[in-house]
């Protein structure tokens, strides 16, 4: 079979990694960077350091207002789906790449997998929020991280072509985190700092949010290291903002850099999906600067707390943290989510028993 693979955001070159690379021991797969990151930072090297193969069209898309930078991928992807008549489109998680894949590939009856299918934030402020669902309900196959998306799809009627096939990020932490090693240039101690990320739009977009979580960040009694998203730079600039001494503001990091700086931190402040479940995978406390997250099974323990922009809260949640004694079971499978993937969209027969 022919799969035409769509991403344009890091976490999806992160996710594309290990399915890209078993997808292509069975068919054959046509990989599509919208140009959604386009950062050298935010790209090229997530390319190099997953050995993913470099993508067999750049549609140079790059950033704008949602309408705008969706359309146009919108509007490239549907000539590219009819020049490459693919047999099925593969879309991940919940950004305008995501969307205007799922859009394009539906309206010309092309059959969708949507990896990372069935989370929900139920805030539709978040542009991921609607993402995801519109992904979810024009899908043929919905490949679950869990058993508890899973239920959300049932929840919404949709039960047709629904995979509990665990959560493909932990297959690319299986096949990468031994090789990330703490950049020495950042001269930084296991244990003896925190790390943080701030890249969404209601938190970057939003002067009081953004003020207090720098404020929070300033006063955790440890130095910060903070790498800046291009959308961070740009309005920590516009608004005037300075920083506290402790946070030290880096350029973005690898992935490799960013596991081997999640692994070693004493704790983690972050507004992103991702790194909330390596935060939990690696046994690091986590500290989410919103107000809800899809990611809900990490808080049962508390090895995950919603925290919001507000410093007082952050700062009472940073004194309570878990201990290596609390308990935090596996929840997002074995890392072997692509082989599973594979054999549903293929007829290939899985090896391994389906997660539960």
């Amino acid at each position: 079979m022919k799969f035409l693979t769509v991403v344009g955001a890091r976490p999806q070159f992160v996710k594309a990694s290990p399915l890209s690379r078993e997808l292509r021991k069975h068919h054959h797969e046509v990989l599509v960077h919208t140009g959604q990151h386009y950062d050298h930072g935010m790209s090229a090297v997530f390319f190099t350091e997953l050995e993913i193969a470099e993508p067999d069209h750049n549609l140079g898309i790059g950033s704008g207002p949602h309408g705008a930078q969706t359309g146009a991928m919108l509007a490239a992807l549907e000539a590219l789906m009819l020049a490459e008549q693919p047999d099925a489109v593969v879309v991940y998680g919940d950004t305008n790449s995501t969307l205007a894949g799922a859009l394009a590939a539906a309206k010309l009856d092309l059959p969708v997998a949507h990896v990372e299918a069935g989370l929900r934030s139920f805030n539709r402020r978040m542009p991921e929020e609607l993402n995801r669902l519109v992904a979810d309900h024009v899908s043929t196959w919905l490949f679950a991280p869990s058993q508890s998306a899973a239920d959300q799809l049932a929840a919404e009627g949709i039960t047709g072509g629904v995979h509990v096939v665990g959560d493909i990020m932990m297959d690319a932490l299986r096949l990468h985190s031994r090789r990330a090693v703490l950049p020495p240039s950042l001269g930084l101690t296991s244990g003896k700092y925190a790390l943080a990320t701030v890249h969404r739009a209601e938190n970057t977009d939003d002067p009081g949010r953004l003020r207090g979580i720098l404020r929070a960040l300033g006063v955790l009694g440890l130095p910060v290291i903070l790498p800046l998203h291009p959308r961070t730079q740009k309005m920590i600039a516009e608004f005037g903002f300075t920083t506290a001494d402790s946070i030290r503001l880096v350029e973005p990091v690898g992935y490799l850099e960013m596991l081997a700086l999640e692994a070693s931190a004493a704790i983690i402040l972050t507004d992103s999906g991702g790194v909330q479940k390596e935060a939990y995978h690696f046994g690091v406390p986590c500290l989410t600067l919103r107000d809800e997250t899809e990611w809900t099974e990490t808080l049962e323990f508390g090895w995950n707390r919603l925290c919001g922009a507000d410093p007082e809260r952050i700062a009472a949640a940073a004194l309570q943290l878990p201990t290596q004694e609390t308990p935090r079971p596996a929840l997002y499978g074995d890392g072997h989510a692509a082989e599973r993937i594979v054999a549903a969209l293929g007829g290939v027969k899985p090896a391994l028993t389906r997660v539960t």
